[in-house]
């Protein structure tokens, strides 16, 4: 799986189709993250913004690749195999876009409470900060998955789907996104830091589903 991972990771790089995620990311945290501001709440906002990305990525990385190449690529491992792998490409992508957006806001955000009067531990904060990102990446990374091929052909169809998805990922309460998020959110106005665990073994368990089911319907849907 490696080569398979570090070739759709190198097509990824090459094809410069990450510059519109990665850019409307970083306009979307220089929107919304300023220097001073409460550490849990601009973690939660940087960690939800991270959902439709990693979905945005997952749609890339599985169109990416030449019809010709992706058949002599499935010829040579398997169709569930590749596709696996651009899965991993896309949530590797997502997850180092996370790590850098999260040492961001620990670094310029004041650890504090919401109204600035309670003291926030900075390192409890950036572990949850940590979590939420993971999270929200692999909630992403699922509705990216279950919104382009194998599952759904038509663009136009797979794309509006896929960012409906996103939002209601990110309000509906079932959601594991929405859990962890709203944890941080709340814990910046009482000053209490609230690691989404629970949320991070469902996102675990969703993101292995969907991966399952959408590796074994590429051997059949190609």
């Amino acid at each position: 799986m490696i080569p398979l991972v570090r070739y759709q990771s190198a097509l990824l790089l090459r094809s410069q189709r990450w510059l519109g995620p990665v850019l409307l990311y970083a306009a979307f945290m220089g929107i919304g993250v300023r220097a001073g501001e409460p550490v849990l709440d601009s973690l939660g906002y940087a960690a939800a913004g991270l959902l439709p990305v990693a979905a945005w990525l997952v749609r890339i990385c599985v169109t990416q690749e030449p019809e010709a190449a992706r058949t002599c690529a499935a010829a040579a491992a398997g169709p569930a195999r590749v596709h696996l792998a651009t899965l991993l490409a896309a949530t590797g992508s997502a997850a180092l876009l996370g790590l850098a957006s999260t040492a961001y806001v620990a670094a310029v955000s004041d650890p504090m409470s919401g109204d600035h009067k309670v003291a926030v531990p900075l390192g409890s904060a950036t572990l949850a900060g940590l979590i939420a990102t993971g999270v929200c990446v692999l909630t992403g990374v699922v509705v990216g998955a279950l919104g382009s091929r194998p599952v759904l052909h038509g663009r136009g169809w797979s794309l509006s789907l896929t960012a409906l998805a996103a939002l209601l990922a990110l309000v509906l309460s079932p959601s594991p996104a929405q859990y962890a998020v709203f944890g941080l959110v709340s814990g910046s106005r009482t000053g209490v830091v609230h690691l989404a665990v629970l949320p991070l073994a469902a996102a675990i368990v969703l993101a292995g589903a969907a991966a399952a089911g959408v590796c074994a319907l590429s051997s059949r849907r190609r």
